[in-house]
């Protein structure tokens, strides 16, 4: 240490030391100088602005002033670091990463679900055209005709017609759905205190994602509807037929049918989430499926985004295609319902349960489920592709379980 130097008045010198006077030691610099009078004692100090850790030697001499020492210390761990620095460094960061990394994995989420739509509505687009001339447009050729009749007066383009405004309203659609009910899911777990989902929290949790869904996009719907409808494709596109039903019928047109949506889809996404659900988790409680789970736990990072699908890619693509079906099926006369309702215009607008009633009365029950065999054979490929693409990008972004 270095010696200390008396003179004759109260000043001191400290070779090779650093002089500090007691009452102008800056509080943030020192954290701490005991009050006893001990002849030295050790303190530790801080900057906010330096990332390095600074110990001091104190010693305490007459007429108020202090020596002190100085060492620093980069990689060597020092005791004397104030601890609650260093715990609240900590939590800053872990909070910064926390919402941080939920933001990213929110995100991530929603891609999956966002391309899981695009590849299955383009690669069932065709069939989801045939689907809206039986419902829209009343159709009453047999398939194999309406086939033949859009090839000839509209060519092989014409199977895709309002594609990508499909694109538009079903990628934020499914979404918004497979995001909530995952989260709805957990939620629904953690407060139960379960382990596992029971099959009432899975049906809640579908419906919930599909109320939420639909309250989200269901103006694109109607746009969309419109325009396949007759004399749609005189309005302009997307930007022409939402200006034209926002001027002749106000914004709230672009909600038209919103009870029946969301009647359907509460026991739609209900079906199509729990069915699934409850499909996958059947299997991975049979001996097969621990067997399967214990093989990727063992086979670990080796696996590709393929092998690590915990159903495996056919059992993927059953599982999805049958809830879609049953899905479907159970919801369909909702399906027809909402369709004629966004077709309406305001002068002649009636409501659900009327234009329930005019579609029997005009062709029976079976209207109700016009269109059903093309909505069957677009919807089976459409989830079982849907199911597998979003399984699939959950892996490969890494998406964690909200």
């Amino acid at each position: 240490m270095s010696h200390l130097i008396q003179h004759n008045d109260d000043s001191f010198f400290f070779p090779g030391g650093l002089f500090l006077h007691a009452d102008t030691v800056p509080t943030s610099f020192i954290t701490c100088i005991p009050s006893s009078s001990s002849n030295s004692t050790t303190v530790s100090c801080f900057s906010c602005n330096i990332r390095k850790r600074v110990g001091f030697q104190i010693l305490r001499v007459q007429g108020g002033a202090v020596f002190s020492s100085l060492s620093l210390s980069i990689n060597g761990r020092s005791d004397d670091v104030d601890h609650r620095y260093k715990s609240n460094q900590k939590e800053e960061k872990e909070n910064i990463h926390v919402h941080g990394s939920g933001a990213v994995n929110m995100t991530k989420h929603l891609w999956s679900g966002a391309f899981a739509a695009m590849v299955s509505r383009t690669f069932v687009a065709p069939l989801e055209r045939l689907k809206l001339e039986y419902i829209v447009r009343g159709e009453q050729k047999n398939l194999f005709e309406l086939i033949q009749t859009i090839a000839t007066s509209q060519g092989l383009k014409g199977f895709w017609k309002g594609n990508f405004v499909n694109i538009l309203r079903t990628a934020p659609f499914k979404a918004i759905n497979f995001y909530a009910y995952d989260t709805y899911k957990n939620k629904l777990v953690r407060l139960s205190g379960n382990e596992e989902s029971t099959n009432f929290e899975r049906f809640v949790a579908g419906a919930a994602a599909g109320v939420t869904a639909t309250l989200l996009c269901l103006p694109m719907d109607t746009i969309r509807t419109v325009m396949v409808a007759p004399g749609g494709e005189a309005l302009g596109g997307v930007i022409g037929v939402f200006r034209h039903m926002i001027k002749t019928e106000g914004f709230f047109s672009l909600y038209k049918g919103l009870v029946p949506s969301i009647i359907s889809m509460a026991p739609s996404g209900a079906v199509y989430y729990g069915v699934y659900d409850i499909l996958k988790s059947a299997y991975l409680h049979s001996p097969e499926g621990m067997k399967r789970l214990r093989y990727m736990k063992e086979e670990g990072q080796e696996l590709n985004a393929l092998e690590q699908l915990e159903l495996g890619t056919i059992r993927t693509l059953l599982y999805g295609a049958i809830a879609g079906c049953c899905s479907e099926a159970a919801t369909y006369p909702f399906e027809v319902v909402r369709r004629q309702l966004q077709l309406q215009v305001r002068a002649t607008r009636l409501n659900a349960l009327a234009t329930c009633v005019k579609i029997v009365e005009q062709g029976g029950v079976p209207a109700l489920y016009a269109g059903l065999t093309p909505s069957l054979l677009q919807v089976l490929p459409s989830a079982a592709i849907s199911y597998f693409v979003y399984e699939f990008m959950k892996i490969v972004l890494k998406v964690e379980s909200t």
